[in-house]
Parts: structure tokens; sequence; C-alpha cells
């Protein structure tokens, strides 16, 4: 997916907002916005891809203001306000009647935690929301690929799973689960550093992923999305090997799109701004179940 003009002013609000998070000091929130603007300058053109550009922003603010990780106690509020959350959500899915069902329920529920997201432009969510969202993922659901979703998992040996968002991950945890009831070994891909609000191995610990994956590994990078020249050789040797990966959220999907895929990849997100949701042909915040190629 290559960018849209309205991708200049969301790179640069969420730009400003992670600034803010990640200092203190008015010298170095103005260094890190001129620089900002400058990447910008250079970068912003008609075949950019929004998670690489994220990808750069991010970095470029993390080194400038000094701090690894400016949404650390945001992603701990994510892990533990969503950790609240699971029980009503698991109880849906162990209430359903069939594997089949119990599969679609989790697969909603895995989908509506990609709600929980911090500072694109004119999207907001509340965690009070959640839940309600749960309820009715059937009702927001504007691509359904889940019964191929299951088809294809019911013939996987291998499947990488690449998480999103911290919290998110808790729900993901569902999903998983059933996966791996269906007789696959499943291993959860976390990002290796901190970017955004993205889970890393300490928010997969936090929501006990660790106790539900086959395992849990790390990208080796810090990307926004999935972007494989800079992937460790470990995880790139899972991710061929794999006969179906599972892939959360915008950002692998902005990356992914990008590919020329092989394996059959199965994309689960949000639509939670007007680009990504013109890309898929849906209106803005609905839920995309969508297998690739």
């Amino acid at each position: 997916m290559r960018v849209k003009v309205e991708c200049a002013p969301c790179l640069v609000h969420r730009g400003y907002m992670e600034i803010m998070e990640a200092t203190n000091s008015r010298s170095l929130r103005f260094e890190a916005m001129s620089a900002l603007t400058s990447l910008l300058h250079r970068e912003f053109k008609p075949n950019a891809v929004p998670a690489v550009l994220g990808t750069q922003r991010d970095r470029l603010i993390k080194r400038v203001t000094g701090n690894p990780d400016p949404y650390r106690e945001k992603k701990r509020l994510s892990n533990q306000r969503a950790l609240e959350i699971l029980p009503s959500a698991r109880s849906l899915v162990e209430n359903e009647s069939s594997q089949k069902k119990r599969f679609r329920r989790a697969c909603l529920s895995s989908i509506v935690g990609n709600v929980i997201e911090f500072d694109i432009l004119n999207y907001t969510f509340s965690f009070e929301d959640v839940e309600k969202l749960i309820q009715s993922a059937e009702e927001d659901l504007a691509i359904d690929d889940v019964a191929e979703f299951f088809d294809l998992a019911k013939k996987s040996r291998e499947i990488l799973y690449l998480a999103d968002n911290a919290g998110e991950i808790a729900f993901d945890t569902l999903l998983v689960c059933e996966l791996k009831r269906l007789g696959a070994e499943v291993r959860v891909a976390v990002k290796g550093k901190p970017i955004v609000n993205d889970a890393t191995m300490d928010d997969a610990k936090a929501v006990g992923m660790h106790q539900v994956a086959d395992e849990v590994v790390a990208t080796g990078t810090d990307t926004v999305g999935l972007i494989l020249g800079e992937c460790s050789k470990r995880f790139l040797n899972l991710y061929e090997s794999a006969d179906l990966v599972v892939s959360k959220g915008m950002g692998h999907a902005e990356t992914l799109t990008e590919l020329n895929l092989k394996t059959p990849h199965a994309l689960l997100l949000r639509t939670k701004c007007n680009p990504v949701a013109d890309f898929f042909g849906v209106v803005k915040e609905r839920n995309i179940a969508k297998i690739l190629p």
C-alpha cells in the first residue's frame, strides 16, 4: 500500500504526539519536530509506504529525544486493561457450540483488539468500548474470509502469527489457542525492540502469550509492519517455512500488500484511517479478515 495525501498530516500528528510523550525538554521537542519535517520533505513521495515512513519517523524521535520507548506506560496500561476484558471475550469463545464457531468468535475478538491504537489522526477509542465492540464484531465485519482462514488453518502444520499492538496481543491468545486446537504448531512474532505501541517480548509475557503459543519469537528489528530486509535470519527462516501466516494490524497490511506473496496470509485488522479503508474498499472503523494472495 502506498501513501495518500491524508497520510502526511497523520504522520506529523502522530510524530508530534510521540515527541510530547518522549521528552519534557522544549529544545529536544523542537529539534525532533524540525528533524521530522525534514524527513518527510525528503521521503514523502507517491511510491512511499506509510509503515516505512512511520518506522523512519519513530526511529528519528527515539534517537533525538534519547527515549527508547516513548509509549512504554501506555503499553503497560493497554496490557492491564485488556487482561481485565479478556475473561468476557474468552467466555464468548468457549460458549460456542462447535469448533468452527469458536474459531470464528476468537478471530473476531482478535480483530477487535486491533482498535487499541494511540494518536492516529481523527481516530479515538476507549477501553470501555472494547467489550461492546467484541459483542458486535460480526456487525462490523466488512470483509469476511474467516471460513477460508479456518480451512487453511486446518491444513497447516506450521503457522507464524505476526502480533501487532500491546493490549491487543492479549486477545490474540484466544485465536492462538484455537489455531493450536486445529493441530498446528503456532509461533507468535513480536518486535525485537520498541516501536510505537507495538508488542515486544515483554508485552507477550505480560499477557501470558508465552504460555499459550508454542514459541514467542522476535523479528529482530523495530519496524512498523514487516520489512523483511531488516529481520533476523532466524525469523526469516520461520516466515519462509510457515504454511500459513496470520498478520495483525494496519502496519503489517501496508507492508505485506507490497510483496509478491506465495504463502497464504490471513490479514486481520480494524480500519482506523481512510487510506487503509479505501485500499480495501470499505469504510473506516470496520473489521477485516482478508486472505492474500
